[in-house]
């Protein structure tokens, strides 16, 4: 009785938009990682490494006196010019998929200390006109309506450029190539060119997740992108489990399909806020992460089980 006692609903309620922030922010990320997980059927291990990045460029031309927009479209390239390795690698050294994105991710680990010249650096709010921050949360309510609409300015602006991208010729094959690359060769699409493509496209998203992260949280560093995979993979997972149904059979069903990814992100990081605010040990943070994907991975395994038993 003692421990419910402890427990703020205040406090609760008071975190939620900041989860949503970061939640929006990440799932920037989230639409990297659906174009290769789903759209590609391709397992990239580069975002850990081309999140970090991403936000090492934006914070290293911020202070050095770019314009944080800019900056942004840096961090953006950056992380394409990592997804263009991971595809080189793959397609034309033959190197397997998910090991092609572990040698990336790890020469990113040193390319990134480069970048920056030590683990990390800071950009503060006060000397930079950062476009988000974690101190907009707590400023005026004017700084805290600039922070979410400038975040669902990105979200609709991202999604909106996806979607007419992937209706394109060249979208079109590249979801051809990850539905089935034997029958796409066969109608003449150069699978290879297409997979190079998807990943410069993810990464270059993840990148730019990585920058705006960067501005958010007043720092970049080596270790920001440990477990974004994770992070990713949960977004489009529960974003698939939660509103899957409401996608099918619509018109620009296709651009549902990439906010519910976002949505996905804002739900795991609201998920996250309510372990922290139940008091749980935050060392276990990642453990309760892995829990949380391997649930709603389980689900449409579980539901598709028990309809078969039920015929």
């Amino acid at each position: 009785m003692g421990y419910f006692m402890s427990l703020d609903p205040m406090a609760l309620l008071r975190s939620m938009p900041g989860a949503f922030a970061q939640g929006m922010v990440w799932g920037l990320m989230a639409l990297g990682v659906y174009i290769t997980y789903r759209l590609l059927d391709f397992p990239d291990l580069t975002v850990d490494g081309s999140l970090a990045t991403g936000g090492a460029v934006a914070v290293m031309l911020i202070r050095g006196g770019m314009n944080p927009w800019p900056a942004l479209l840096f961090a953006f390239l950056a992380g394409m010019a990592a997804g263009f390795i991971t595809g080189i690698l793959h397609t034309v050294l033959g190197i397997p998929g998910i090991l092609a994105g572990i040698l990336t991710q790890i020469s990113l680990y040193s390319i990134n200390l480069n970048i920056m010249g030590c683990s990390n650096q800071a950009v503060s709010v006060d000397k930079y006109p950062l476009i988000v921050s974690l101190r907009y949360l707590t400023e005026s309510s004017g700084s805290l309506i600039r922070l979410f609409v400038t975040c669902i300015l990105f979200i609709v602006a991202i999604v909106v450029l996806s979607y007419c991208f992937f209706g394109t010729e060249q979208g079109q094959a590249i979801r051809a190539t990850g539905c089935n690359q034997q029958m796409a060769r066969a109608q003449g699409i150069n699978t290879k060119f297409h997979t190079v493509i998807a990943l410069m496209l993810s990464n270059g998203l993840v990148g730019l997740s990585g920058g705006l992260y960067a501005q958010y949280q007043g720092s970049a560093d080596v270790n920001m992108g440990r477990g974004a995979i994770v992070i990713g993979l949960a977004a489009v997972i529960i974003g698939e489990v939660l509103f899957g149904k409401l996608c099918e059979g619509k018109h620009f069903a296709f651009a549902h399909t990439l906010f519910s990814v976002v949505a996905g992100a804002i739900i795991y990081y609201i998920v996250i806020n309510i372990v922290l605010w139940l008091k749980l040990p935050s060392d276990d943070l990642k453990l309760f992460s892995a829990i949380v994907v391997a649930v709603f991975l389980a689900i449409p395994y579980l539901k598709v089980k028990r309809k078969r038993k039920e015929r």
